[in-house]
C-alpha cells in the first residue's frame, strides 16, 4: 500500500520583487537654475572644488553638487538635488549626468545644503527627511547671508534613522565651526559669510578656486621674472665678452 503525500506546493513570495527598468530614461536636469544669488553660488563653488582638489588622488571618493538624484527605483519624477554632496566608496573617475542610488550602489555620505530665501524651509524640513530616508549619514546646512538662521552652520548626524545635531563651536571672532567626519575635515563658516574647510590634521585651510587660481597667477609670475631676470644675465654677460673682445682686439 502507497502511504499518503501530501501535495507539493510552491510557494512565492508575497510580493513581485522590483527589478531596475532600463527603458526608463531619468533627466539630468529639472530646469531650476543652479544657484538663486551670487551669495549661494559662491558659496556652492567654495565647496565643491576644494573638496574635489583635496579628493583628486583618491580614486573611490566622488564629489559633486546641484546633480539630480534618484533614490526610488523606476520612478524618475522621485527626486532630490543636493547643493554638494560627496560619496566614499565608489569609483569617483567616471563622470555622471545624475545619481542614480540603486545603481550605484549607495546613496550620498554626506550632502551640504546652501540656504536660499526660496529653498531654506525645504531643506530643513522636506530635504531633511529626505536624506534620512536615504541614509545619508551626515546633512550641513550653511547660510551665508545669516537670513534665514542663525548661527549660519548646521550639522546633523544619522543615527536610528534620525538626525541628532553636532555641537559646534563659536569662537570669540565669530567663526562658527564642526567636525565633519565623513570628510574627516572641520567646516567652518568665518564671519565675512564664506565656508571653508580645514584640515585638523596638517593645520591648513583648504584651498577655495580663488585661493587656487592666485597660487596658479603667483606661479606663473614668478616664472616670468625668473625668466626675465636670466635673460637680463645673459644681456650683460654678452655686453660683457663683447667688451672684453673690443679690448683685446685694440691690443
Amino acid at each position: 500500500m502507497t502511504a499518503n503525500r501530501r501535495p507539493t506546493t510552491t510557494k512565492h513570495p508575497p510580493y513581485k520583487l522590483e527589478e531596475d527598468d532600463l527603458s526608463i530614461e531619468y533627466p539630468d536636469s529639472d530646469g531650476e537654475p543652479m544657484a538663486e544669488n551670487d551669495a549661494q553660488l559662491t558659496a556652492m563653488i567654495n565647496a565643491i572644488s576644494p573638496l574635489r582638489e583635496w579628493f583628486a588622488n583618491r580614486p573611490d571618493v566622488y564629489v559633486a553638487g546641484d546633480m539630480l538624484v534618484y533614490y526610488h527605483m523606476n520612478d524618475n519624477e522621485t527626486r532630490v538635488a543636493p547643493d554638494v554632496f560627496a560619496v566614499f566608496g565608489v569609483d569617483s573617475k567616471h563622470p555622471r549626468l545624475s545619481w542614480i542610488v540603486w545603481r550605484e550602489g549607495k546613496a550620498p555620505d554626506i550632502v551640504m545644503e546652501l540656504a536660499s530665501g526660496s529653498t531654506w524651509r525645504r531643506d530643513m524640513r522636506e530635504k531633511r527627511d529626505i536624506y534620512a530616508e536615504m541614509g545619508v549619514i551626515e546633512y550641513w546646512r550653511f547660510d551665508p547671508t545669516s537670513n534665514y538662521f542663525f548661527p549660519p552652520l548646521v550639522g546633523e548626524r544619522l543615527g536610528d534613522g534620525e538626525y541628532r545635531t553636532m555641537e559646534l563651536v563659536t569662537n570669540r571672532d565669530g567663526l562658527v565651526w564642526g567636525h565633519s567626519a565623513v570628510l574627516g575635515l572641520d567646516v567652518c563658516a568665518l564671519p565675512d559669510g564664506s565656508l571653508r574647510f580645514y584640515d585638523p590634521v596638517s593645520e591648513q585651510w583648504l584651498r577655495t578656486h580663488r585661493d587656487s587660481e592666485n597660487a596658479r597667477q603667483a606661479a606663473e609670475a614668478a616664472l616670468q621674472e625668473e625668466a626675465a631676470a636670466r635673460q637680463a644675465a645673459e644681456d650683460e654677460l654678452r655686453q660683457l665678452r663683447e667688451q672684453l673682445r673690443a679690448l683685446q682686439s685694440g691690443e
